[in-house]
């Protein structure tokens, strides 16, 4: 077994590949022209959050506690999508689908932190919501500067050790016969499956991970907006009440664009099994157009946002025009 490695570590001998094969899609004419389609996706992905992140860092009125999480949510879609889409490019319009044992793992372990971080964050603006609408008098002094970093390290420190762990966990496996994925990157899943030793604790890592990337901070945002629709039935004017919801929107839009087509995919797979092709495109159009999506849902639906780039143009309009005055 040429492309084997072996690893002895007291009386367990595991056995790595010294790469893997990402196999991508099965017998699909033309598959390259998604990927294509992917890369546009990304180009579209990098200006709109540049962009959104640019209009927070310029405009006074958006250095709040509220924009810091909003600016985190940009920069983890833009990393996000950093870390996947264009390796997808290079192993499959460039056909480099062999990749080394150790950067399989790196790559794994960044798609998946800066998706949990997207997530996350997403929580975080439900928590940013709650305090506004059922605290009004003590938000800012609840939800300050200092804390949004706090909890925003807080997250990190999380996301970072364990995924670590998850990520790590692949070196107690043994892979003694196939090491092609059935997959369009380094997924967890399939790489535990083509192990030939006990893969159960990664079974149950791959469960927790779910758990925490999904369903924890779903149930967690529902509790949110469900307290939040409470003290919003208990305003007496019709006229508030829908100022407090236009507040929401925006982020309700993100959380039904990122959690609705991954949980569909879910459920679609245990009640009949999926094709791999179908799959594929099911999970790489679920991790790739949310991140597309939200700057430009944060630009057209949040006021705020719209506001300060009006100023920054007209700001900059005056500053030309009088640069222009000063030539003359």
């Amino acid at each position: 077994m040429s492309f084997m490695q072996s690893n002895a570590s007291a009386n367990v001998t595991f056995v790595r590949p010294a790469t893997f094969f990402i196999n991508g899609f099965f017998n699909i004419p033309h598959a390259k022209y998604y990927y294509v389609f992917l890369s546009l996706v990304y180009v579209v992905t990098v200006l709109g959050n540049l962009f959104i992140m640019f209009i927070i860092y310029l405009a006074r009125r958006l250095h709040t506690a509220k924009y810091i999480a909003v600016f985190h949510l940009a920069l983890s879609d833009l990393c996000g999508s950093s870390a996947l889409i264009p390796k997808v490019m290079d192993t499959f319009l460039f056909e480099h689908q062999d990749i080394s044992y150790e950067a399989c793992l790196i790559y794994m372990f960044f798609v998946y932190h800066f998706m949990n971080m997207q997530s996350l964050t997403l929580l975080v603006l439900a928590y940013d919501r709650l305090v506004a609408i059922c605290f009004p008098l003590r938000y800012h002094a609840i939800v300050t500067k200092p804390a949004m970093f706090l909890i925003i390290g807080v997250i990190w420190i999380f996301s970072v050790t364990f995924f670590s762990v998850l990520v790590g966990s692949v070196n107690r496996l043994s892979f003694c016969g196939s090491n092609v994925l059935d997959s369009y990157f380094c997924d967890y899943g399939p790489i535990y499956r083509i192990a030939c030793n006990d893969n159960s604790l990664n079974i149950l890592l791959g469960k927790i991970c779910y758990s925490l990337l999904i369903f924890t901070p779903l149930i967690l945002i529902f509790v949110s907006y469900f307290c939040i629709a409470l003290v919003l039935f208990k305003i007496p004017h019709g006229v508030d009440r829908i100022k407090a919801i236009k507040t929401c929107t925006s982020h309700l839009l993100l959380v039904v664009i990122f959690y609705i087509p991954i949980l569909s995919n879910n459920i679609a797979s245990i009640i009949t099994p999926l094709h791999p092709n179908s799959r594929i495109i099911n999970n790489s159009l679920t991790q790739t157009i949310p991140p597309m999506l939200n700057p430009i849902i944060y630009t057209l639906k949040t006021e705020e946002v719209m506001q300060s780039i009006k100023e920054l143009y007209k700001r900059n309009k005056v500053n030309t025009i009088n640069q222009k005055k000063k030539t003359l």
